[in-house]
């Protein structure tokens, strides 16, 4: 009989029985979008469980950036500072909403955007800065925080990893203009698709609600601006409504998973773990970074010969896809060591002790 192969993300499902409940009411009152019941009991229970002021669901993590750059209204064709060391969607939106990416290094330890290279690329066309909390580990927030109010820039903060996630006893999605959440199937919350915005400003709040629905203001003769359809449906509600309940438990499984493999990994010299600055962690994520591609991609090898499948999130660095012809005006020294080396491995709640000691074990035996 085969092996079941390991994934590096499994997603969490909660009891059918009480998605079902839920759903079914949705024949009988036939309102499944457009800002219906369930959407509107999760923005009260995420602003509750995320300790934040103001949240607008969306469909999507992605067009949470898309919405935000719009509702800021930032002048085309202005520069947005960021990291090369993200997953595409950060590079996609600034480049299709018609800004150019300025492409600084990151920490060696935190493997986030560098405060200190973000000052040194402004000019007087950036516009904005768009960190990443990379793996959900808190960026310099202070010091961007800083540098921004500076320079006079917007912050919109790509926080798809970063759910439940604390700096010094505080959400991080309470800084900068936007911070903006993913709620894929694979994240450590999730509406099977969708996403949010959270933003400290309440007038911004309504502009993201109009943005998501047409820019319709009131009625359908009343368009502010043109909008798009960024509605989250009441299916996606509903699975985020029946995920809320079993968030802390499913994070404590993946802290014990998290530290059976930091345990087990951190004494090897070729293997570099990220340092963490939250104060509360959400582990969703396992990422390691070796010494070099070879070393890596060999590893990956000998993974793949056990059914484990880890990725390579994220190589290769976004400075570099061919499409986009945007130069780093900085030293991309410290992002290529780490993305040439970077492996996330098999992290999610029902992973067992016997399972990661093997994928441990295999690593350290092929350094």
């Amino acid at each position: 009989m085969p092996t079941k192969p390991i994934l590096v993300k499994r997603t969490d499902l909660p009891d059918f029985k009480e998605y079902s409940r839920l759903i079914k009411k949705l024949w009988k009152s036939k309102w499944i979008t457009n800002n219906g019941v369930y959407a509107k009991q999760l923005v009260i229970e995420l602003r509750k469980y995320l300790g934040v002021p103001h949240l607008a669901l969306l469909t999507n993590g992605t067009i949470t950036l898309h919405i935000a750059l719009k509702v800021l209204n930032l002048p085309k064709g202005g520069e947005i500072i960021t990291t090369p060391f993200t997953f595409a969607a950060t590079t996609n939106v600034i480049i299709w909403e018609g800004f150019t990416p300025v492409f600084v290094d990151i920490d060696p330890q935190t493997w986030n955007i560098d405060p200190k290279a973000i000052e040194k690329a402004i000019t007087p066309r950036t516009v904005a800065i768009m960190p990443v909390h990379v793996y959900g580990n808190p960026c310099d927030v202070e010091a961007i925080e800083r540098i921004a109010k500076k320079h006079n820039l917007k912050v919109i903060y790509d926080a798809a990893h970063a759910f439940g996630v604390e700096y010094k006893g505080k959400s991080v999605l309470n800084y900068g203009d936007f911070s903006s959440l993913s709620f894929h199937a694979t994240k450590v919350f999730h509406t099977i698709e969708g996403g949010a915005l959270i933003t400290p400003n309440e007038s911004m709040l309504k502009q993201v609600e109009y943005a998501r629905n047409f820019g319709i203001v009131e009625f359908e003769d009343q368009i502010a601006f043109a909008g798009t359809n960024g509605k989250m449906n009441e299916f996606q509600a509903a699975m985020g409504l029946c995920n809320i309940p079993n968030l802390d438990k499913q994070r404590q499984q993946r802290e014990k998973i998290f530290q059976l493999y930091t345990s087990l990994l951190s004494n090897n010299p070729k293997i570099r773990l990220q340092k963490n600055i939250a104060s509360k962690q959400n582990y969703g994520y396992m990422p390691v970074s070796f010494e070099s591609l070879n070393m890596r991609d060999r590893i990956i090898a000998g993974l793949k010969k056990k059914s484990v499948f880890p990725r390579k999130y994220f190589y290769p660095l976004t400075s570099e896809f061919r499409f986009s012809k945007i130069y780093p005006k900085d030293d991309l020294t410290n992002a290529r060591r780490v993305s040439d080396g970077i492996l996330c491995l098999p992290l999610y709640s029902s992973l067992s002790s016997r399972q990661i000691e093997t994928i441990s074990a295999v690593i350290n035996d092929y350094l």
